[in-house]
C-alpha cells in the first residue's frame, strides 16, 4: 500500500547551527585567507628572481646564475655595507638588472688611490683586488643621502659606481638584496653573503 503524502501533523525537527560550528567555519575561512595572503606576499617580496648578467660578481655569483631577491627588506631598512644588491642603473627600465656589492653608504667618503678603495680613510674589506680604474672615485667625495657606492666582486670586469654613466646608486633604483643563489656549475646553491 502506498504511503499517504497528504497532511501531516507531526512537526519536523529543525537543525540548530551551534556557535561552535560557526566558529569552526570562520576559523577555516580565516586560515585559508591568511595562508593565501602570506603566500602572495612572500612570492612578491621574496620570490623575485633574475639571472646574473656578466662576470662582474665572480667568484660570488656567476654569469647566468639564478638569484633570488628580497625586495621587502629595503622597505623597512636601508642597504648596508657588504650587501649584494640588484638595481636598475639610473632607474633605466630598459636596462638589465645590475648585481653589485654595496661598499659605501650615505655619509661615507670614498677614494680610490693607488688601486686601493678607501672608505672613510680606511681600506675597504669588500674590495681586495687592485682597482686599475678609479673612475669618479679618483678624487675623494662623500656619498649623498639615499645613494650607495657599489662595486662588483670582480672589479676588473665590472661596470659599477666608478663609472660616470652609473655613479652612486639611488636607493629608489634598487630592486632589493640578493639572499639566495641557485646552483651553477661547481658552485652549489646557498645563501649569499
Amino acid at each position: 500500500m502506498a504511503k499517504n503524502k497528504g497532511l501531516s501533523f507531526y512537526r519536523r525537527k529543525k537543525r540548530k547551527i551551534s556557535s561552535a560550528h560557526v566558529r569552526e567555519v570562520f576559523s577555516w575561512i580565516f586560515g585559508i585567507a591568511a595562508s593565501v595572503f602570506i603566500a602572495v606576499v612572500l612570492n612578491i617580496y621574496l620570490g623575485v628572481t633574475t639571472n646574473v648578467v656578466g662576470v662582474s660578481m665572480e667568484p660570488t655569483l656567476y654569469n647566468g646564475q639564478r638569484i633570488y631577491i628580497n625586495s621587502f627588506l629595503y622597505l623597512i631598512s636601508s642597504p648596508k655595507r657588504g650587501d649584494v644588491v640588484v638595481f636598475l642603473p639610473n632607474g633605466n627600465e630598459n636596462a638589465h638588472y645590475y648585481v653589485k656589492r654595496v661598499v659605501a653608504v650615505p655619509g661615507d667618503s670614498v677614494l680610490i688611490s693607488g688601486g686601493i678603495l678607501y672608505v672613510n680613510g680606511e681600506e675597504s674589506p669588500w674590495v681586495t683586488e687592485k682597482l686599475a680604474d678609479a673612475g669618479i672615485a679618483a678624487n675623494e667625495f662623500t656619498v649623498q643621502n639615499s645613494e650607495y657606492f657599489c662595486i662588483g666582486d670582480n672589479p676588473g670586469n665590472s661596470e659599477d659606481s666608478r663609472s660616470p654613466n652609473i655613479g652612486p646608486v639611488n636607493e629608489a633604483d634598487m630592486i632589493g638584496k640578493v639572499w639566495f643563489r641557485a646552483a651553477c656549475g661547481e658552485q652549489g646553491m646557498g645563501f649569499v653573503k
